[in-house]
């Protein structure tokens, strides 16, 4: 016989019916368990006293009562029935056999046209309001998600665990869904569904954390206004928080997206200086703008002085440490001891560090001690511990007032602040506080400020602290960017190698139609500001670079984007001698220790530009790329068209040497921005 006569034989064979006698016995002994199971559960509510829950509530509960159960009884039939009927109970109220995410069912009165929810348990749940809390209703956890690889489901995947703690998402309830009294607010837990693209570039959470409220510079008709002015930026906080922010899952949101310090965030390779008495000088280039072919980009690049290595100046340190208990976290006050002990690996023997911290109160946690002490800075660090409100204005008064005793006449005297920025008490008054900050400078100790942390992050004070303080304003993500504002960047961190530094191009009506600033928009300037020495601008560190970027609109081109006046007078034709000029570019600056500007000033020829992107420099092109990365990812209305795909092919082509790799990370960024927020 073959198989297959052996299996249509086994499959056409009768069962055995069983005997009545058996079926009896099991079926009586089956009855007993339940009758003994009801008295159980019907001696108190669901909810109250240590057996009361229903245990069948959660399958994989059951399951060990279950086997609990079948220990303590014998393997007769009657045992069989009790260890069968829980699960067949279980199964007969259940829709299917696999646990599935559980709500809240109420009893529902029109099955034809309401679908009810799938049940939570054995029987409809009820809870009283005092009983709510108590109530142990179990949610199915949802299927694990690899967060951060860059594509195109990265955001989708991220904001299906409710964001980067893996929060379950919250749905609406019906009425038919909603228990009777159930304190719910009409939400019910459930299990997340991807939102669509539209909700991808907005957090799904409010960070907590602070930023300078601007708007978008808009295009300014040359006709109008021909002048434009504005401060230096040597910041790089933003690109930082924004790297955060994107590798975390989230789209930051429009206003901690600085595009100049996204583009100065990186080194290029402008002219370095000759001497210290005219620190730096300017590179142009004019170049055929990415996001919008009608337009051209005006580039004005300048890089610091940077003194010999013989040139050891001495410093007056003094570290001001946020201690307070917003400071404890693993990426706060713990990150913050390595990067400082970074710092102090960078000092040399003509060096002096003073530690003051602040929490409940402020105090002195190291004396004025040579860097050359070495072991003893790092203890006073290593002893460091987060605890107590945040006293930052009676911190930064005593910091200051120990900077001063130790005050060198020819040397750095700076106080470098280290915070999550939540100053929330002593001086309340922030304009008080800047007006402290601003007499200090002018008396030779500057202020730099290293933010630390998420969700309380007080960018806006820091940007405004850095600023009267003559410092830069640095946010360290990472040990990896402690090395870098630490030890690759320290000499421009720690000496000033010229002062309130401004800029003011005036462009030429006859060459050029419109003009925007990209970036800077916290740092305009009024035109009677350029020649006013009383007006604070930016500071450039030892081989700091700075780059701003216009986009200019060339007269005729039929890209203007504002309409002429019906009855504006011509304007007159420019000389032969000016014809050739976009504009002409002034610079303002001051040398650390004077209080008097000089002036350079240079012709913006048309000899400056290329008829092609590919034909400017290496570094213009990746100015380009950052400038267009920061716009598309704010939202900028002057964005235009390109996609993540141009901007990263952009990028990819202008990386150049790249030796510590700041710029291939950039790349990779791109690619994660483009996933939580993808094209249209």
């Amino acid at each position: 016989m073959s198989d297959d006569d052996d299996f249509k034989a086994l499959m056409n064979a009768r069962t055995p019916t069983p005997s009545d006698a058996a079926r009896k016995r099991a079926l009586d002994a089956a009855l007993l368990a339940f009758d003994a199971e009801q008295k159980k559960t019907a001696s108190a509510p669901q909810g109250k006293g240590w057996g009361a829950r229903l245990r069948s509530i959660v399958p994989h509960v059951m399951r060990d009562w279950t086997m609990d159960t079948r220990i303590g009884l014998g393997l007769g039939t009657a045992a069989v029935a009790l260890l069968l009927l829980p699960l067949g109970y279980q199964l007969y109220t259940s829709t299917a056999i696999t646990p599935l995410p559980r709500t809240v069912e109420a009893p529902v009165t029109q099955p034809e046209t309401v679908e009810p929810a799938k049940p939570i348990a054995d029987q409809p749940v009820e809870l009283k309001d005092e009983e709510a809390d108590d109530a142990d209703v179990t949610v199915a956890e949802p299927a694990p998600v690899v967060v951060g690889e860059a594509g195109p489901d990265a955001a989708l995947q991220k904001q299906a665990l409710g964001g980067a703690e893996g929060r379950t998402a919250l749905a609406p309830m019906s009425a038919a869904q909603a228990p009777s009294g159930a304190p719910m607010d009409g939400m019910v837990a459930t299990e997340s569904a991807a939102p669509p693209d539209a909700m991808l570039a907005t957090p799904t959470e409010p960070s907590g954390d602070e930023f300078t409220r601007f708007t978008e510079s808009p295009v300014k008709v040359v006709a109008e206004e021909p002048v434009s002015t504005f401060s230096i930026d040597v910041d790089t906080a933003s690109y930082s928080y924004v790297r955060r922010s994107l590798s975390d899952g989230y789209v930051p949101e429009p206003d901690a997206v600085r595009i100049e310090e996204l583009i100065n965030y990186f080194d290029y390779a402008y002219p370095a200086a000759a001497s210290k008495e005219q620190p730096f000088r300017p590179t142009m280039q004019i170049y055929p703008t990415p996001w919008n072919p009608r337009t051209q980009l005006l580039q004005i690049g300048i890089k610091g002085y940077v003194p010999p290595a013989s040139e050891d100046k001495a410093s007056n340190l003094t570290f001001l440490l946020d201690t307070s208990g917003s400071m404890d976290e693993p990426d706060k006050l713990p990150l913050l001891k390595r990067a400082f002990a970074l710092l102090v690996d960078q000092l040399s023997e003509n060096d002096t560090v003073s530690i003051v911290v602040y929490a409940g109160s402020a105090g002195v946690v190291l004396e004025p001690t040579k860097a050359s002490e070495r072991a003893k800075i790092l203890s006073a660090l290593e002893n460091l511990s987060a605890g107590g409100s945040t006293a930052g204005a009676e911190g930064i008064e005593l910091a200051y007032r120990l900077a001063e005793q130790n005050k060198l006449t020819d040397g750095i005297n700076r106080v470098i602040l280290a915070t999550d920025g939540d100053f929330n008490v002593g001086i309340d008054d922030p304009e008080d506080l800047e007006t402290f900050i601003k007499a200090k400078r002018d008396e030779g100790i500057f202020l730099s400020v290293l933010g630390f942390g998420q969700g309380n992050l007080g960018d806006d004070t820091m940007q405004a602290l850095a600023q009267n303080g003559n410092g830069m304003a640095a946010y360290i993500d990472s040990f990896k960017e402690a090395q870098k504002v630490l030890v690759e960047q320290i000499g421009g961190t720690l000496e000033t190698i010229a002062k309130d530094v401004k800029i003011q191009v005036e462009f030429n009506p006859a060459v050029v139609s419109e003009y925007r600033l990209v970036g800077y928009e916290t740092r305009a300037l009024n035109r009677e500001d350029f020649n006013n020495d009383k007006v604070d601008a930016g500071d450039i560190g030892a081989g700091h670079t700075v780059t701003a970027i216009y986009e200019i609109t060339p007269a005729g081109s039929g890209a203007e984007l504002v309409d002429p006046l019906r009855y504006e007078t011509a304007q007159p034709t420019a000389p032969a001698a000016q014809a050739d000029e976009y504009g002409f570019l002034k610079m303002r600056f001051k040398l650390p220790d004077e209080d008097t500007s000089h002036l350079i000033e240079a012709p913006i020829g048309r000899d400056l530009a290329v008829d092609s992107l590919a034909a400017a420099s290496e570094d213009a092109r990746w100015a380009a790329a950052v400038a267009a990365f920061g716009q598309k990812l704010k939202g900028s209305n002057y964005s235009g068209t390109i996609s993540w795909d141009e901007i990263e092919r952009l990028a990819q082509g202008a990386r150049g040497a790249d030796v510590n790799g700041w710029r291939a990370e950039f790349v990779q960024l791109i690619g994660t921005a483009a996933a939580l927020n993808p094209d249209g």
